[in-house]
């Protein structure tokens, strides 16, 4: 039998954005592009009240999360070493969250192969169902990233884009805040050419 999925629910979900940071942007392939689809994320998170994790990977050496991503509204803001976001920090923030009801983790950022499936494999260990943003996810190398969805998807990962997690979390044209959601989608996400369905 088939593992049930959830679909997302707002009150039960999290968004993790994962390293997003300066020191990236020369080398990971369609920065711009996932830097964009990231923005409308963290925009919506703050219309529906969705609370945001944010990591950033060694920022002394690294930088800071790229100014184009707005995170003074992110539940916190955790420096890391390992690869993983899932750390004591972003685990003790993660049992408060939804009222202790965090069901499901929306994951995006850098890099696929790398810190997005050790965070991923973490999150299926501990039984959170993982929505990974196929559009706001890349790596240095298309074939890592390639390789590192088919690993997500044996993992149990959900594999989604941007708006189609904006709208699932929205479930109607009814939902109170659907015209403020509509606004960021409205312009055509750009096209990374990043997700092939063959």
């Amino acid at each position: 039998m088939s593992r049930l999925i959830r679909k997302l629910v707002q009150n039960q979900t999290a968004f993790f954005l994962c390293d997003m940071q300066e020191a990236f942007r020369p080398n990971v392939k369609y920065f711009a592009e996932i830097t964009e689809n990231c923005r409308r994320l963290l925009e919506g998170a703050k219309i529906l009240e969705i609370p945001v994790v944010v990591t950033e990977q060694y920022p002394k050496g690294l930088k800071h999360t790229v100014k184009e991503l707005d995170i003074s509204s992110a539940a916190g803001v955790f420096d890391k070493t390992v690869f993983s976001m899932v750390i004591p920090e972003t685990e003790k923030l993660m049992s408060t969250m939804c009222d202790k009801k965090l069901q499901t983790v929306v994951l995006f950022g850098i890099e696929a192969h790398v810190c997005i499936l050790h965070t991923a494999l973490d999150l299926r260990a501990k039984d959170y169902e993982v929505h990974v943003v196929a559009d706001g996810v890349s790596s240095r190398s298309l074939s890592d990233r390639a390789l590192a969805f088919e690993r997500l998807k044996q993992a149990g990962c959900i594999m989604t884009s941007a708006e189609t997690v904006l709208m699932e979390l929205l479930g109607s044209k009814d939902h109170p805040q659907f015209k403020a959601v509509q606004k960021l989608v409205l312009d055509r996400a750009p096209d990374t050419g990043l997700y092939q369905t063959s």
